[in-house]
């Protein structure tokens, strides 16, 4: 019997990096201020810290998500608006600020986006990253009704999907930091 794709560990490890000319504090500030993310995110739209210190790890934050009609049309994904909770699992200022998905009843998934900094010539060396060892309950229901060819299609799209945001997730960084 053929393992479904699906069922493959890691089923996304992906990253991309970008020079910033900030040092690794000041541009850890900005990206560990979740609630900015709008400025930054092609879906977040940010959020709100509903327990812990901000910013800590322990931490949740709930952000707002959107989704438009377009990205992986055949797929059925959540569209428009939806909503999400993430537990903070490393804050080291100037250094690494990551957090990890929760599951409804609030336990971590093996889904965790990051920024990692490093000092660099002219500022700082920016990266961010995101891997998902097992499938999140989401990703169980949208391949749910999907026979093997389309879990595959879908994802290898939605893995090019994640490196194009990761790419405008930093350019956009960029921006804002720098202006």
């Amino acid at each position: 019997m053929t393992i479904s794709i699906v069922e493959k560990s890691p089923l996304f490890d992906l990253s991309g990096s970008i020079a910033v000319k900030a040092g690794p504090d000041q541009v850890y500030a900005v990206v560990s201020d979740l609630r900015r993310s709008s400025e930054w995110s092609p879906e977040c739209r940010g959020g709100e810290w509903v327990s812990g210190e901000p910013a800590t790890v322990g931490a949740i934050f709930r952000g707002e998500n959107l989704r438009g009609e377009d990205v992986v049309a055949w797929a059925p994904l959540v569209r428009g608006v939806w909503y999400t909770e993430a537990r903070i699992t490393a804050a080291e200022p100037g250094r690494t600020f990551a957090w990890a998905m929760l599951t409804h009843t609030g336990e971590n998934q093996q889904s965790v986006w990051g920024f990692d900094m490093r000092p660099a010539a002219e500022g700082c060396l920016l990266t961010h990253r995101f891997r998902m060892d097992e499938p999140t309950e989401g990703i169980y229901k949208i391949v749910a009704g999907l026979d093997e060819e389309a879990r595959d299609r879908f994802v290898r799209e939605w893995s090019d999907k994640l490196r194009q945001d990761i790419a405008r997730t930093l350019e956009r960084i960029k921006a804002v930091i720098e202006g």
